[in-house]
């Protein structure tokens, strides 16, 4: 405690806490309020924008086994079509919090909890299965003056929502849902936040919103924002989550199952919405799973749960698993694809997976 006294840093220590819940609800009121402003700015000023585009090649190696030392491809009603490790000699590159495709299975965007934005396209052979990268690029997030934003406690970018040219990201520890025009190799600063409904009081500083998606405007929510926090939880234990707009707008949480955390979800064409989950043990290492929740349970007030389709641990091809996109291909099937994030550390990896999910 460098010399200071308990009772002494107890004071120091809470008085720094009140200052920094007051500065975060000072910022979540004057960003709202702000968002009318910040958009005619956008459009009045395009030369606030641009921080560098950095160019990034990416060497790809396959992964033909999904359980390790095994030639299975069928895992519950998921089936493995392939997958790549992604590795660079960048400084920027890994630490992919989120993704989702422009293009069915071609290219994507996504976001990085280091406050970057990832542009790319991924390469599949012959056989329909993933072979690389192209086109690969990241872009630093600008704050909302149109400045390089590189404090990790206002870009912890954790989930992304794809619409009509807009991007609606997460930001956890300053929690906020904020919406950028998407122009690939020139993204500036947002221009609105939404309001995500949640007591911004009931999420926890490192544990907020992991999924931004868009519901199927052919299923019960009609098309609605959808978002659902990493780990922040109600009195009885369960996960914020909020439909955003729509018929059905209102909070809502999910059962949390177990030791696992959300970090990503997406919907499914029908309705229903598909969600990452993480755990993580020193004794057990790491572990994923795709929990399906029916669309139509979503609503205002309710408690969601569903059933887990698939689980793995360490035998498997898997790492941080932090990202999910669903897409149709071009046969019609529907695919599963996830991103992992490896925390810019040598230990982990940068993995991309897909699975075709039969829905029998």
């Amino acid at each position: 405690m460098s010399g200071l006294s308990l009772p002494l840093f107890r004071t120091v220590f809470s008085s720094f806490m009140l200052h920094d819940v007051e500065y975060r609800l000072r910022r979540y009121r004057l960003a709202r309020l702000a968002a009318p402003i910040l958009a005619l700015a956008t459009l009045l000023s395009p030369a606030l924008a641009a921080t560098p585009v950095e160019a990034i090649e990416v060497s790809a190696r396959p992964v033909t086994q999904f359980r390790i030392g095994h030639e299975e491809k069928n895992f519950g009603p998921l089936e493995f079509v392939g997958g790549i490790e992604m590795t660079s000699s960048s400084r920027n590159f890994g630490s992919v919090s989120a993704m989702r495709f422009l293009k069915p299975g071609s290219d994507f965007i996504g976001v990085t909890d280091t406050g970057f934005w990832l542009f790319g396209s991924i390469v599949h052979d012959a056989g329909q299965r993933p072979a690389g990268v192209r086109n690969f690029r990241m872009q630093q997030m600008v704050d909302v003056n149109g400045k390089p934003a590189d404090i990790k406690w206002e870009v912890d970018a954790e989930g992304l929502g794809v619409k009509d040219g807009v991007a609606s990201v997460g930001f956890e520890r300053d929690h906020r849902v904020s919406q950028f025009k998407i122009t690939p190799d020139d993204m500036t600063m947002p221009f609105g936040n939404l309001d995500f409904l949640v007591p911004a009081h009931e999420l926890r500083q490192n544990r907020g919103f992991e999924t931004v998606t868009w519901s199927s405007p052919a299923g019960p929510l009609k098309g609605a924002l959808v978002v659902v926090s990493e780990k922040s939880l109600d009195k009885a234990g369960n996960i914020f989550a909020a439909v955003l707009d729509g018929p059905r707008k209102g909070v809502f949480t999910v059962r949390r199952e177990g030791d696992f955390d959300i970090t990503d979800g997406a919907f499914l064409p029908g309705g229903d919405l598909l969600l990452l989950e993480r755990s993580f043990s020193m004794a057990r290492g790491v572990r994923m799973r795709l929990r399906r929740i029916a669309g139509d349970s979503i609503a205002k007030g309710a408690l969601v749960t569903g059933p887990v389709l698939f689980e793995a641990d360490m035998a498997y091809q898997i790492d941080n698993m932090e990202a999910l996109d669903i897409w149709i291909r071009n046969d019609g099937a529907t695919i599963v694809s996830l991103m992992s994030d490896d925390n810019q550390s040598i230990l982990q990896r940068n993995l991309y997976l897909e699975f075709v999910l039969h829905d029998d």
